[in-house]
């Protein structure tokens, strides 16, 4: 039997027909408690002797519909959804570790997730060190006796660096460790990192999941055993639950993700090589480029490159000031993986929070620009940039 592609899985998995009023929209359970047909049964569910749901925090069907159909999308055994992609990462990680444990994590990561594991968890004595992901050898070399995960994101926020999963989850499995890899920029219609040897992926559900900028959430997915602990222990008592009414939405927005991630990755090469052709453009950053570093990595490991490119002006952090106060079509804003084309500077907005010596280490220099590309018709977005980018040279001219 043929196996069902990502096209399919989206619109179908961890859906079906209500069997009560035949609608096909999955029903949005928005409910906090749920009633019990008698004692017996709720003691039943509580002690897990039978399956139900009892409070949303627990569980949810709305919930557990999206889930079913995450899991299905990147391939992993079970899924869980939390409020937030920074509820995922804290909650994937406050699940394996303990005080005294030691982390390696590829730099360039998500400022939440930077925040976290730089002071966060340093207060728990959890110790962190952050590798150059493009170098393997590094990280090898950085494992400790008490090293107990590696986390990694590829391609990486806001540089774009592409790590090799396959070679790093040949290094955590020879140490035994297990690898977290944040998946957002990709999705799984990009690449699939527990069939390169991940145990665990993390979205925030927020970006090209939900791909319409109207509701926040994140999502871990992995082993069975894994996700329950997640679940049942560390979910429960911290509480990052994501409402159904949010669930509902990412589900719906899941539905036309694959034709989304075509069109976002069409757009993207389009407009990183108009950028890399522009004499005001210092430097482009996007997997698709030959110019990219790990294009070759790229290429063995994504189905598609994506929607995010990095770009550096000749003029740096001012020329990039002045450029996005120029542009009319594409918006000023933070987060991504939106319909609409949002820019933004790393170094004031998104990654302020990291110290300058540490960004100027990870590659995040004071010029650079982090674009996300929306679905608008190319030549409107390249029009638009391409205005800007006018606009700076008239305002460096004599």
């Amino acid at each position: 039997m043929r196996k069902e592609g990502i096209s399919t899985l989206a619109i179908h998995a961890g859906e079906g027909i209500c069997p009560t009023t035949g609608s096909v929209a999955p029903p949005i359970y928005q409910a906090t408690t749920f009633a019990f047909r008698n004692a017996e049964q709720g003691a039943a569910i509580f002690s897990e002797e039978m399956e139900g749901y009892v409070y949303t925090r627990w569980g949810n069907p709305t919930l557990a519909s999206l889930e079913r159909k995450l899991a299905a999308l990147e391939g992993g055994e079970e899924a869980l959804v939390t409020a937030s992609g920074m509820a995922a990462v804290t909650i994937a990680l406050l699940t394996v570790l303990d005080s005294g444990d030691h982390v390696l994590c590829s730099k360039g990561v998500y400022t939440g997730t930077y925040k976290f594991l730089s002071y966060s968890l340093r207060r728990f004595d959890v110790e962190v060190d952050f590798v150059d992901g493009t170098n393997p050898t590094l990280f090898e070399k950085a494992i400790h006796p008490n090293t107990r995960l590696i986390y990694i994101e590829t391609p990486a926020n806001p540089t774009l660096d592409v790590i090799d999963i396959a070679v790093i989850s040949d290094i955590a499995r020879r140490h035994g460790l297990p690898l977290f890899i944040d998946n957002t920029f990709a999705t799984p219609c990009g690449q699939r990192p527990l069939e390169l040897g991940a145990d665990v992926v993390i979205h925030s559900m927020t970006k090209y999941l939900c791909g319409h900028g109207d509701a926040i959430g994140g999502a871990i997915i992995g082993r069975r055993k894994f996700i329950e602990e997640a679940r049942k222990v560390t979910l429960r008592i911290y509480g990052g639950v994501l409402s159904p009414f949010n669930a509902w939405l990412i589900m719906r927005g899941i539905h036309t993700l694959p034709l989304r991630m075509r069109a976002h990755s069409q757009n993207a090469m389009e407009i990183a090589k108009f950028l890399e052709e522009h004499p005001a453009v210092k430097m482009v950053r996007y997997p698709g480029l030959p110019s990219h570093p790990q294009h070759e990595i790229a290429l063995k490991q994504m189905k598609l490159f994506g929607g995010m490119i990095s770009f550096e002006l000749m003029g740096g952090e001012e020329a990039g000031r002045k450029l996005m106060n120029s542009l009319r079509l594409c918006t000023l804003a933070v987060s991504l993986g939106d319909t609409r084309t949002l820019i933004s500077h790393p170094a004031s907005m998104t990654h302020a929070a990291v110290p300058r010596e540490e960004r100027l280490r990870f590659g995040i220099t004071d010029g650079l620009i982090r674009l996300s590309v929306g679905l608008e018709d190319v030549g409107d977005i390249i029009e638009d940039l391409d205005r800007g980018l006018s606009y700076l040279g008239e305002s460096h001219s004599p």
